[in-house]
């Protein structure tokens, strides 16, 4: 099982765009890659066509959005509160089944969080990070540019080593070159012990756009390989 699991600081920190951009360079690259997203929370909100995680992910990959996303909830929550509330309780054994199945030895799979970090699937605590940890995958940690990042990103890549996860970059987006957000990178690049704090500029959400923002990138060296 080749891939990454991208996750954030925190919710609305530009997961998604990471993990389109990472899905539309390999693509670009001629690399056969799919998409997975365990749980898909808030469709009950109103979103633009294309916009929402699954389908933009759908899009830079040939997936449909429910290929992408098997479970798929109302009410933007927690997955944990939106299972509850549809009386469909997560499983966390099918959960890693459904990720193993979304992609073959031959294939690379990028799979996207729900939140951050430690947001629980379930009610007993079983949470992205354990998600990743079953799976072996790598991280790649998505994070503001922003005030206050310094402290979140620390603090989910503390987490990520404590469970004994290799992560593999921090991507800062969208990229404002400003002198706040260059002092973050370059602390964040000074305290990480060695993990690459890298940016991603704004762009649209399409698979092009995506695919030119993620020049510069080092998305290959990004995919590892998991035990089967």
């Amino acid at each position: 099982m080749r891939g990454v699991l991208v996750t954030g600081t925190d919710t609305e920190v530009g997961k998604t765009f990471v993990a389109a951009a990472i899905c539309a360079a390999l693509h670009r690259d001629d690399v056969t890659v799919l998409a997975h997203k365990p749980v898909v929370t808030g469709l009950d909100d109103p979103a633009p066509p294309g916009r929402r995680d699954h389908e933009l992910l759908a899009a830079c990959t040939g997936q449909t959005p429910e290929q992408v996303a098997p479970l798929r909830f109302g009410p933007a929550v927690s997955p944990h509160l939106a299972a509850d509330l549809a009386s469909r309780p997560l499983i966390p054994a099918d959960l890693v089944r459904a990720a193993r199945r979304a992609a073959d030895p031959h294939e690379t799979l990028v799979v996207e969080g729900i939140g951050g970090l430690l947001v629980p699937f379930t009610r007993d605590g079983y949470d992205v990070r354990a998600l990743a940890v079953d799976l072996g995958l790598p991280l790649v940690v998505a994070a503001r540019p922003g005030l206050g990042t310094i402290n979140h990103t620390r603090l989910t890549v503390e987490a990520a080593r404590t469970a004994g996860l290799d992560v593999r970059a921090v991507v800062l987006t969208p990229w404002t070159d400003d002198p706040l957000a260059r002092d973050n990178r370059h602390t964040l690049t000074r305290l990480l012990d060695g993990v690459p704090v890298h940016a991603l500029p704004p762009t649209v959400p399409r698979p092009s756009a995506l695919a030119d923002a993620a020049t510069g990138l080092p998305v290959a060296s990004w995919i590892g390989t998991a035990d089967a």
